[in-house]
Protein backbone atom coordinates (compact mmCIF):
# COMPACT_ATOMS: atom_id res chain seq x y z
CA UNK A 1 0.00 0.00 0.00
CA UNK A 2 1.12 3.65 -0.71
CA UNK A 3 -0.74 5.52 1.58
CA UNK A 4 -2.49 8.48 1.41
CA UNK A 5 -0.43 11.24 0.26
CA UNK A 6 -3.01 14.48 1.04
CA UNK A 7 -6.71 15.53 1.44
CA UNK A 8 -8.15 15.88 -1.35
CA UNK A 9 -11.41 17.61 -0.31
CA UNK A 10 -14.18 17.99 2.27
CA UNK A 11 -18.32 18.46 1.35
CA UNK A 12 -20.50 20.43 4.05
CA UNK A 13 -24.01 19.71 3.50
CA UNK A 14 -25.72 23.70 4.12
CA UNK A 15 -28.95 25.17 5.33
CA UNK A 16 -28.80 27.97 2.75
CA UNK A 17 -26.92 27.24 -0.27
CA UNK A 18 -26.82 30.12 -1.71
CA UNK A 19 -25.44 32.62 1.44
CA UNK A 20 -23.00 29.64 1.49
CA UNK A 21 -21.96 29.68 -2.12
CA UNK A 22 -21.93 33.48 -2.18
CA UNK A 23 -19.87 33.43 1.23
CA UNK A 24 -17.21 30.85 -0.08
CA UNK A 25 -16.99 32.67 -3.53
CA UNK A 26 -16.91 36.02 -2.58
CA UNK A 27 -15.42 36.23 0.71
CA UNK A 28 -13.13 33.48 0.74
CA UNK A 29 -11.99 33.97 -3.08
CA UNK A 30 -12.60 30.11 -4.15
CA UNK A 31 -13.38 29.15 -7.72
CA UNK A 32 -17.03 28.20 -8.30
CA UNK A 33 -15.87 25.04 -10.79
CA UNK A 34 -19.09 22.78 -10.99
CA UNK A 35 -22.44 23.39 -9.72
CA UNK A 36 -25.75 22.44 -10.38
CA UNK A 37 -28.24 24.51 -8.28
CA UNK A 38 -31.26 22.65 -8.84
CA UNK A 39 -29.43 19.92 -7.57
CA UNK A 40 -28.23 21.74 -4.33
CA UNK A 41 -24.36 21.32 -4.74
CA UNK A 42 -21.52 23.59 -5.71
CA UNK A 43 -18.12 22.34 -6.34
CA UNK A 44 -15.19 24.93 -5.48
CA UNK A 45 -11.31 25.15 -5.39
CA UNK A 46 -8.29 27.29 -4.78
CA UNK A 47 -6.16 25.67 -7.10
CA UNK A 48 -8.66 25.01 -10.15
CA UNK A 49 -5.86 24.06 -12.63
CA UNK A 50 -4.57 21.16 -9.67
CA UNK A 51 -7.46 20.81 -8.11
CA UNK A 52 -11.24 20.02 -9.53
CA UNK A 53 -12.78 20.72 -5.87
CA UNK A 54 -12.06 20.81 -2.53
CA UNK A 55 -15.11 22.25 -1.00
CA UNK A 56 -17.69 20.71 -2.11
CA UNK A 57 -21.42 22.31 -1.06
CA UNK A 58 -24.55 20.46 -0.65
CA UNK A 59 -28.37 21.44 0.56
CA UNK A 60 -30.00 19.42 3.27
CA UNK A 61 -28.14 20.33 6.12
CA UNK A 62 -30.68 19.81 9.16
CA UNK A 63 -28.80 19.73 12.36
CA UNK A 64 -30.25 21.35 15.77
CA UNK A 65 -29.50 24.64 16.38
CA UNK A 66 -26.28 24.92 18.98
CA UNK A 67 -24.91 21.42 17.28
CA UNK A 68 -21.56 21.14 16.53
CA UNK A 69 -20.82 19.32 13.52
CA UNK A 70 -17.35 20.42 12.29
CA UNK A 71 -14.52 20.92 14.40
CA UNK A 72 -12.80 23.39 11.72
CA UNK A 73 -11.94 23.35 7.94
CA UNK A 74 -8.55 25.01 7.49
CA UNK A 75 -7.05 26.95 4.34
CA UNK A 76 -3.34 27.78 3.71
CA UNK A 77 -1.86 30.67 2.43
CA UNK A 78 1.48 31.47 0.78
CA UNK A 79 2.66 34.04 2.97
CA UNK A 80 2.04 36.15 6.08
CA UNK A 81 1.09 39.38 3.84
CA UNK A 82 -1.72 37.43 2.37
CA UNK A 83 -3.09 36.33 6.04
CA UNK A 84 -2.76 40.17 6.79
CA UNK A 85 -5.20 40.48 3.64
CA UNK A 86 -7.55 37.92 4.29
CA UNK A 87 -7.89 39.79 7.87
CA UNK A 88 -8.74 43.28 6.63
CA UNK A 89 -11.49 41.37 3.70
CA UNK A 90 -12.89 39.93 6.52
CA UNK A 91 -12.97 43.04 8.67
CA UNK A 92 -15.09 44.54 5.62
CA UNK A 93 -17.23 41.84 5.20
CA UNK A 94 -18.36 41.84 8.76
CA UNK A 95 -16.98 38.55 9.30
CA UNK A 96 -16.98 37.02 12.73
CA UNK A 97 -13.58 36.65 13.56
CA UNK A 98 -13.02 33.95 16.59
CA UNK A 99 -9.50 34.71 17.25
CA UNK A 100 -6.03 35.28 16.07
CA UNK A 101 -2.90 33.64 17.19
CA UNK A 102 0.51 32.07 16.31
CA UNK A 103 1.12 28.48 17.08
CA UNK A 104 4.87 29.26 16.30
CA UNK A 105 4.45 26.55 13.64
CA UNK A 106 1.92 28.17 12.23
CA UNK A 107 -0.41 31.80 12.30
CA UNK A 108 -4.01 31.81 11.85
CA UNK A 109 -7.27 33.72 11.63
CA UNK A 110 -10.16 31.64 13.18
CA UNK A 111 -13.66 32.59 12.15
CA UNK A 112 -17.32 31.49 11.54
CA UNK A 113 -18.25 30.83 7.95
CA UNK A 114 -22.61 31.77 7.57
CA UNK A 115 -23.83 28.76 9.00
CA UNK A 116 -21.67 29.25 11.89
CA UNK A 117 -18.68 26.51 10.89
CA UNK A 118 -15.21 27.28 12.46
CA UNK A 119 -13.00 28.29 9.97
CA UNK A 120 -8.97 29.00 9.75
CA UNK A 121 -7.18 30.53 7.28
CA UNK A 122 -3.56 29.90 8.03
CA UNK A 123 0.25 30.66 7.49
CA UNK A 124 2.94 27.87 7.98
CA UNK A 125 5.88 29.93 9.92
CA UNK A 126 8.60 26.78 8.78
CA UNK A 127 9.09 26.54 12.54
CA UNK A 128 9.04 23.73 15.15
CA UNK A 129 7.52 24.46 17.87
CA UNK A 130 5.55 22.24 19.74
CA UNK A 131 1.58 21.80 20.40
CA UNK A 132 -0.51 22.92 21.40
CA UNK A 133 0.81 26.56 21.16
CA UNK A 134 -1.29 29.67 20.63
CA UNK A 135 -0.81 33.38 21.97
CA UNK A 136 -2.92 36.05 20.51
CA UNK A 137 -1.06 38.16 17.72
CA UNK A 138 -2.25 41.45 16.44
CA UNK A 139 -2.27 40.90 12.76
CA UNK A 140 -2.85 44.60 12.01
CA UNK A 141 0.57 45.38 13.14
CA UNK A 142 2.71 46.90 10.44
CA UNK A 143 5.23 44.31 8.59
CA UNK A 144 8.05 45.21 10.32
CA UNK A 145 6.44 44.98 13.64
CA UNK A 146 4.71 41.76 13.22
CA UNK A 147 7.60 39.56 12.31
CA UNK A 148 9.99 40.58 15.46
CA UNK A 149 6.14 39.97 17.57
CA UNK A 150 5.53 36.59 15.81
CA UNK A 151 9.32 35.89 17.15
CA UNK A 152 9.23 37.25 20.79
CA UNK A 153 5.93 35.79 21.08
CA UNK A 154 7.46 32.50 20.25
CA UNK A 155 10.33 32.60 22.71
CA UNK A 156 8.54 33.67 25.62
CA UNK A 157 6.23 30.68 25.18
Amino acid sequence: MTGIIELGHVGLHVADLELMRDFYSRVMGLTITDEDLGRGIVFLSSRPDYEHHELVLAGGRDVPAGAKVLQQLSWRVSDLASLQEYHACFVEAGVDIEQVVTHGNAVGIYFFDPERNRIEVYWPTGKDVPQPFKKDVDITLPMDQLVPELERLVSVG
